[in-house]
């Protein structure tokens, strides 16, 4: 004995559902397979997108026009309206104009594809009634028209198929108003689906133009905005070039400056630097080929200890500037006591000074601490006290003090010497290479002060001059305190 299973009822409505389900999105999918085969149907790569569109556009609604002008005929035959054959096929007429106008597009001949169309399809269209056949079909030139302002591009070309369309639509249907057949009379049902065609074609006409038209805009609008940000991008790019031009422009002013300076710089050492070594040379020299006496060796020792403190001088200035420029991020920045520091640098120039007889005097005692690198505004205080005795008369009085200015410190160094001219002064703001003999002849190299601007610029300070020929001269700069 057999058993037999059946299934649950809402069990076998759901499997009939899926199948039904399954067979509808086939035919949906060959259906929108067809569609989008006819509508890039003669479409290549070498067309433009907004050509592109109105390829589309003009294939669908050929492809619908031969749809529709082959099934009417054929539902008419079949539904036994006393049309005759002959009859039938001078309707068909115009949907071969559809046919040929696909054809065409397939072989990519565009321009005999619009011509058939607007000049054929109206032509047909006019035989179908000269022919004494009124199959409700007259809306269609009201569809040449309308599709002729769009499709066609020459101005001329366009005017000539709507008056085309226009004037054989006004003789065909108003003035011509007898016709042996007539298909209202024989078939009421064809001759209002004609007329209702011709009006889902205008209208469906004009919504795909429409869409496409919006699918236009919209694929602009989104290159525009691709093109605007590549726009940015370039000018962003450009921007940087643009900086990195000037930068470059800098480097090699700066490189040119530097070049300068080295030149010089080596042109004044290889001079100024023999010059004592040679005449300490020749001192011991004398003393050791003619037995000098003892007093005049005495006699020599005091121009033998300035050239000693210049070439001091320069050697560590050198060796400063030869360090800065080796180790350009090498700032070690600290608290310092930069009152105690005034004392200890006046200390250590104490015997300059009192060769010359200029007197120097602190106004600060109490301690003011500042934020930078010890070493370098140690440098900086003794080449400006330095150059503040070797440009000051005997007897001259040198200031050096503190002002207080809440989150910076005011260091200055005033002498009563014989002060900077204009030109002079010029040339060392702009760090221009220069250098000139104190008011004991005393040499100079012009290095000390472009070394004190580029240790205070690396420690966040800045250097003030003023001075007056005959009434010396106020070197400050500031740093910022702790």
């Amino acid at each position: 004995m057999e058993t037999i299973y059946q299934l649950p009822v809402h069990l076998h409505h759901k499997i009939r559902n899926v199948t039904q389900g399954h067979w509808t999105g086939n035919i949906y999918e060959h259906i929108s397979g067809l569609l989008q085969q006819v509508k890039t149907l003669g479409v290549t790569s070498r067309l433009g997108d907004y050509t592109k569109r109105k390829l589309g556009i003009f294939n669908l609604l050929n492809f619908f026009q031969l749809i529709s002008g082959i099934l009417i005929p054929l539902f008419g035959l079949v539904s036994n309206t006393n049309f005759s054959g002959i009859a039938w096929m001078v309707i068909c007429l115009p949907a071969a104009t559809s046919a040929l106008v696909l054809f065409l597009n397939y072989l990519q001949r565009y321009q005999a594809a619009l011509l058939t169309y607007f000049l054929l399809y109206p032509f047909l269209t006019c035989v179908v009634y000269i022919n004494g056949i009124n199959a409700g079909i007259a809306l269609q030139f009201l569809l040449f028209g309308v599709l002729s302002v769009f499709f066609v591009k020459d101005i001329g070309y366009m005017l000539f198929m709507i008056g085309l369309s226009m004037v054989s639509y006004f003789i065909l249907a108003v003035v011509l108003s007898e016709y042996i057949y007539e298909l209202k009379e024989d078939n009421n049902f064809i001759y209002l689906a004609n007329h209702a065609i011709a009006l889902v074609f205008i209208f469906c006409g004009l919504y795909l133009i429409k869409k496409e038209n919006s699918g236009y805009q919209h694929s602009i609008l989104k290159k525009n905005r691709a093109l605007h940000k590549q726009n940015l991008e370039i000018r962003n790019q450009k921007q940087l070039l643009i900086e990195k031009a000037a930068l470059l422009e800098i480097r090699k002013s700066e490189l040119s400056d530097l070049n300068t300076v080295k030149n010089k710089l080596f042109s004044v050492v290889s001079h100024d630097l023999r010059s004592p070594l040679y005449a300490l040379r020749n001192v011991f020299q004398n003393i050791n080929k003619y037995n000098l006496p003892a007093d005049e060796v005495k006699n020599m020792v005091p121009e033998m200890v300035s050239d000693l403190n210049y070439t001091i001088g320069l050697m560590e200035n050198l060796l400063e500037w030869s360090k800065n420029q080796m180790q350009t991020d090498a700032v070690r920045p600290s608290e310092v006591n930069v009152s105690e520091m005034i004392g200890q640098v006046i200390q250590l120039l104490r015997l300059q000074a009192e060769a010359k007889e200029v007197y120097i005097t602190s106004r600060n005692k109490e301690p003011i601490m500042v934020y930078a690198d010890r070493d370098m505004i140690n440098l900086v205080l003794r080449n400006l006290i330095s150059n503040a005795i070797k440009f000051t008369p005997q007897k001259g009085n040198i200031e050096v003090g503190i002002n207080d200015l809440s989150e910076f410190a005011e260091i200055y160094v005033q002498d009563s010497g014989i002060g900077i001219s204009k030109d002079a002064l010029k040339k060392i703001n702009s760090n221009n290479f220069y250098t000139t003999k104190g008011t004991a002849s005393e040499s100079g190299t012009g290095l000390g002060l472009m070394l004190c601007k580029e240790f205070l610029n690396r420690n966040g300070g800045q250097m003030h001059i003023e001075s007056k020929p005959g009434k010396g001269s106020i070197f400050s700069f500031t740093l910022p305190t702790v």
